[in-house]
């Protein structure tokens, strides 16, 4: 019967099935916080990771069926590496080596031509959780001195137990598309420490209702403009056909819908975080709360920033912050920040996945933060070029931020989603194989005007 109505609704949308069970699931967690708040709130640790763990493996059921067993099973893994290596570096070797070649087996196995909604979605968000959980275990054995700030206070004093990693893993705010937050923090929540008012149920409800309005805004967009822009015209001779700029400015719009997708689950998921406390970070100068600890998106920097490193800096936060403190900040003894660099967004490329539009994506990034540092640097040194860089007369501010920020989107964006389809010839995205040989050399052509143009 449920399954019917699912299958009813997912048409009636116009979208597949395993899309409105996402959503469906993410919703579901304004109903569990209200939950944990009104009847749980008080009561024991375990009682509350219990909770946590049953409403996280109902949704895991409900999305993934039996498949269900993939997270149980490297949790429990994970668990084991720590009881049994304990706080050392081969503990830490053998957990990164260890679930990171579970994700990427993961992705070859279920790989298709489509972008589909599968177990592996979830799993590489926990990947990151567990990975970063062997890290905060092992700097909880090091002297405070030789801990950043920011290791501080995630680092685990104590061994967790079996509970409180399946809790942390489970929690339904955070398991099917993030966000990313440390052990240390999910255990301040169930000890009634995330709260404005410590020991209270936090004053939160606000703030998170704020966040589910600026979701679901972003989903009606999407919605509505959706159908306008489908993945499949780009296969089609009619777009061939069009001219270069027309298809610039297809693959901007295509681009800029798409987005809004990931930027929905990401504003709703943090509301339920901030409804359950967990989004709660101390107060501010001015006194007042702050409840940005799960923010994934800074909306407006996103949407009006002209520079790619304030869209970096603006979207997918936690997950960038993990990287820079588990990826990124460890790879000192390289001694060479780009090399550094480097290796953080090739993690980050087959993190995401094994399609070749991730590598072409990252790589884009490291060109183009880059050769933006360096212009920034060249303008800042100059006066002249300080002066005409903020000079209106060439074009007004604010319409200088939206053409760098369209040129971002058109040739930096597109390559992050699935199909990769500005770039015609690369066969991971199913596109070589049903093009004729004349129309490949043409992408080809396409490309290295793209390159020249970047």
């Amino acid at each position: 019967m449920a399954a019917s109505l699912l299958e009813n609704l997912a048409e009636y949308l116009g979208s597949p099935e395993s899309a409105v069970r996402l959503i469906l699931s993410i919703l579901i967690g304004y109903p569990f916080a209200l939950v944990y708040r009104q009847f749980l709130f008080h009561q024991s640790p375990s009682v509350i990771h219990l909770f946590h763990v049953f409403s996280g493996l109902s949704l895991a059921v409900f999305n993934f069926g039996s498949q269900v067993y993939h997270s149980a099973l490297c949790i429990i893994i994970q668990f084991l590496l720590l009881r049994l290596m304990g706080r050392t570096v081969t503990g830490v070797l053998s957990s990164f080596i260890f679930q990171m070649t579970y994700l990427l087996i993961g992705y070859y196995y279920t790989a298709t031509q489509e972008y589909d909604i599968k177990w592996t979605m979830p799993h590489c968000v926990l990947t990151l959780k567990l990975i970063g959980l062997s890290f905060d275990y092992y700097d909880g054995g090091k002297e405070p001195s030789q801990l950043s700030a920011e290791q501080k206070a995630a680092a685990l004093p104590s061994t967790p137990s079996l509970l409180e990693v399946c809790g942390f893993s489970y929690f339904y705010g955070g398991f099917l598309v993030g966000p990313q937050f440390t052990l240390r923090n999910y255990l301040r929540l169930v000890s009634r420490e995330m709260s404005d008012c410590p020991g209270q149920v936090p004053n939160s409800t606000v703030p998170a209702l704020m966040r589910f309005c600026l979701g679901s805004s972003s989903l009606l967009i999407f919605m509505i403009f959706q159908p306008y822009y489908p993945d499949s015209y780009f296969l089609t001779d009619e777009y061939e056909a069009q001219p270069f700029w027309y298809r610039c400015v297809y693959i901007l719009l295509w681009a800029k819908v798409n987005l809004y997708k990931y930027v929905t689950c990401w504003l709703i998921t943090e509301g339920v975080c901030i409804l359950a406390g967990l989004g709660y970070n101390g107060r501010g100068e001015d006194g007042q709360p702050k409840w940005d600890a799960c923010a994934n998106m800074r909306v407006w920097i996103y949407e009006t920033t002209p520079l790619f490193t304030g869209t970096i800096n603006s979207f997918n936060i936690n997950t960038n912050a993990w990287v820079a403190r588990h990826i990124f900040k460890r790879l000192k003894f390289l001694g060479n920040k780009m090399a550094s660099q480097m290796a953080t967004l090739f993690f980050l490329a087959i993190w995401h996945g094994l399609h070749s539009g991730y590598l072409l994506c990252f790589s884009l990034e490291f060109i183009i933060v880059n050769v933006e540092k360096q212009a920034q640097a060249i303008i800042k040194d100059s006066p002249k070029l300080t002066a005409v860089a903020n000079s209106t007369l060439i074009l007004p501010l604010h319409l200088r931020q939206v053409a760098e920020g369209l040129f971002v989107c058109v040739f930096l964006w597109s390559p992050l989603f699935h199909h990769c389809l500005p770039y015609p010839t690369i066969p991971s995205y199913g596109i070589g194989a049903c093009e004729s040989e004349e129309r490949q050399k043409r992408g080809l052509e396409r490309n290295r005007f793209l390159c020249l143009v970047l």
